[in-house]
């Protein structure tokens, strides 16, 4: 194949995804100021899909200063990407506050019975009120099996309903809620994908074993919040302590973040700052120099440049991806 043509097929993919996603993220000012809750909007619209092949990398970050607090209004030149090493040049850039396909991972488990379940839904309320209104929830709730409640709805008091009546009881099987979880959100109609699991981290009836499920998020482009609920009996117990270094691994390696709040009041700041967070992220995409689908492993590196007279800033990604053929779905 011409050199030419090979340079005429990527700049066509360039301007492919750079309409692409100039339609999944409409042009909105992000304040300064914490987003008023806003309630949810029902209904979908049905839009034909188109599937196209593609080598762009996308990543979202996270930016916060000293004092964890969320930085927004940089530009594209405040950012260095390296791919292995190599600097790359950005082909795409947004830091709108734009929609989101969230998974809602919420385990029922008998180790969740008692006030635990009750304090998780209610802030669960809180995050979906704080969240951006036109974000689509899938809601998976998991004991034995994981079992899909919810498939893509704007209606978030519908997802929080389908809570109320459900009784904790029998074992957890989170690794496969978790793969559950990436295969209905991938599908989603927005580009940010992200997970949000509820649980004590505590496995011991899924078929997926740890491995598995780290090695589905790596390969996954979905950021991982995870929320502990556990006390104080689970925080020194031996299955306490690996459930959270499992919720430590997956949201790490993902660029998401893991909580263990010790109270009610605590569990409902957690939540909204999720849901605050998901919304003053930036959106960044390269497409990597001389690429080869050889399905390796590739470490991505982002550097942040604070504007004159700001302190040290700190940027949260995924750590990289593995480099095979991408496929993303337009509506």
């Amino acid at each position: 194949m011409a050199v030419s043509e090979v340079q005429g097929r990527t700049k066509s993919r360039i301007r492919l995804f750079a309409a692409f996603f100039s339609l999944l993220f409409p042009v909105l000012a992000v304040s300064a100021q914490d987003p008023q809750p806003t309630p949810p909007i029902q209904g979908l619209e049905n839009k034909p899909e188109i599937t196209v092949e593609t080598d762009l990398v996308t990543l979202t970050l996270t930016v916060t200063d000293y004092y964890g607090r969320y930085v927004s209004g940089l530009t594209q030149e405040a950012f260095t990407v390296y791919d292995e090493k190599k600097k790359q040049e950005i082909t795409f850039f947004s830091d709108t506050d734009a929609p989101v396909s969230i998974g809602i991972l919420f385990d029922v488990s008998g180790s969740m019975s008692g006030e635990k379940i009750l304090k998780a839904r209610n802030a669960l309320e809180r995050f979906i009120y704080t969240s951006h209104p036109r974000d689509e929830y899938y809601l998976i709730a998991f004991n034995k099996r994981a079992q899909l409640l919810m498939d893509r709805t704007r209606d978030g008091e519908a997802v929080l309903n389908k809570l109320t009546l459900v009784e904790p009881k029998h074992n957890t099987a989170l690794y496969d809620a978790c793969y559950l979880g990436v295969e209905r959100v991938t599908r989603g109609t927005h580009q940010k994908k992200a997970l949000l699991i509820i649980s004590d981290g505590q496995d011991n009836a899924s078929r997926y074993n740890f491995k598995e499920v780290r090695r589905l998020m790596k390969e996954s482009d979905v950021v991982i919040y995870s929320v502990g609920i556990m006390d104080g009996r689970d925080a020194s117990s031996m299955t306490g302590m690996q459930g959270q270094a499992f919720l430590d691994e997956l949201s790490g390696v993902t660029g998401g973040k893991s909580f263990y709040p010790s109270s009610a009041v605590e569990m409902d700041e957690i939540f909204e700052r999720i849901a605050l967070e998901l919304r003053h992220q930036y959106s960044i995409g390269y497409t990597p120099e001389n690429f080869t689908p050889d399905g390796e492993w590739h470490r991505v590196k982002v550097k942040v440049k604070p504007p004159r007279g700001l302190p040290r800033l700190t940027v949260r990604h995924r750590e990289g991806y593995y480099a095979t053929p991408k496929t993303a779905t337009v509506r």
